[in-house]
């Protein structure tokens, strides 16, 4: 029942010699989601024990390279491995024209299908819903059409109370139809309420990656109550104006976001090459919201099943 982000690559724009361009992974349930596939990608997930061909899927934010420019080795590394599962990938509707490009200059031979999921509303909407895990897409505010994604496990099927089973004798119909939610009505008149004889075992896990984007109202309502945020955090104080002329944020209002929205924890990254040490970025998301760790390759940040009761 794991729920984990792997950061991968968290430079913004250029890499550094010890940072990556944007790349993470999100293991639900062993179900692995690669979210932006930067330069180097593939090699970070071999290095940290990353199954290339166990990923299902690929949500992109926007088209700038340091986003996408991992997505060609990849994808053609799962071509000579064999694959057979098709890759969705997820991404604005810029992205067309570039894997049109790929397929027709590097792939002699499509040996897996890549489904396309073109990204265009300017509103939230569900594009995953699927096996217990939903998927809603949000516009970012950045130079380019740019989305964030906030990923939900869906409510887990209920369960019967063990000491109703043995108190009440519960027959193996019995169980199965409160499990659906149903009430019992038994030869002799007796009703057992499925409200009172079962539950729900866990509360669902959510996690939201919300980069490139500069700052906006409605975006804390759009990661309300997330249990694990990842947001960018590009500049300092000392580059606030930057940061709003490039569309980008700061730690310090990386960490307001995160309080508004009254996340769980705040993950940040993106970091520009002239931090050498983001802990000074670190330090500024803390005075806003103290629940706030750093980004780093291979740095994995689970989200704790937590019991209902």
């Amino acid at each position: 029942m794991k729920f984990s982000l792997t950061t991968l690559g968290v430079s913004s724009a250029s890499p550094t010699t010890d940072r990556y361009p944007s790349a993470h992974i999100l293991n639900i349930c062993g179900r692995l989601l690669l979210i932006d596939c930067g330069e180097g990608c593939q090699m970070l997930m071999k290095r940290h024990g990353i199954s290339l061909r166990k990923t299902e899927r690929v949500f992109l934010s926007h088209v700038h390279g340091d986003h996408v420019f991992g997505i060609f080795g990849l994808m053609s590394t799962l071509s000579m491995s064999g694959r057979t599962e098709p890759l969705h990938v997820y991404a604005p509707e810029a992205f067309r024209s570039i894997l049109d490009f790929f397929r027709g200059q590097f792939l002699e031979r499509e040996c897996y299908p890549i489904v396309f999921h073109p990204l265009s509303s300017g509103h939230p909407e569900t594009v995953m819903e699927d096996g217990g895990i939903k998927v809603t897409a949000f516009p970012l505010r950045h130079r380019v059409p740019t989305y964030g994604y906030l990923f939900r496990e869906q409510e887990p099927g209920l369960n019967v109370r063990k000491e109703a089973v043995q108190e009440l004798s519960l027959s193996v119909r019995e169980i199965l139809s409160l499990k659906d939610g149903q009430d019992v009505i038994r030869p002799d008149g007796t009703v057992l309420h499925a409200c009172s004889l079962t539950y729900r075992p866990y509360i669902p896990r959510s996690f939201a990656y919300c980069s490139d984007t500069a700052v906006f109202e409605s975006l804390p309502d759009m990661v309300r109550d997330v249990d694990l945020l990842y947001h960018e955090a590009t500049f300092g104080d000392d580059c606030a104006e930057k940061a709003a002329e490039m569309f980008h944020s700061t730690a310090r209002q990386a960490g307001e976001t995160a309080l508004k929205a009254g996340a769980g924890r705040l993950v940040i990254g993106h970091f520009s090459s002239r931090y050498k040490d983001p802990a000074v970025l670190l330090a500024q998301a803390r005075e806003v919201f103290p629940e706030t760790e750093l980004g780093w390759e291979g740095k994995e940040f689970e989200v704790p099943l937590k019991n209902r009761f």
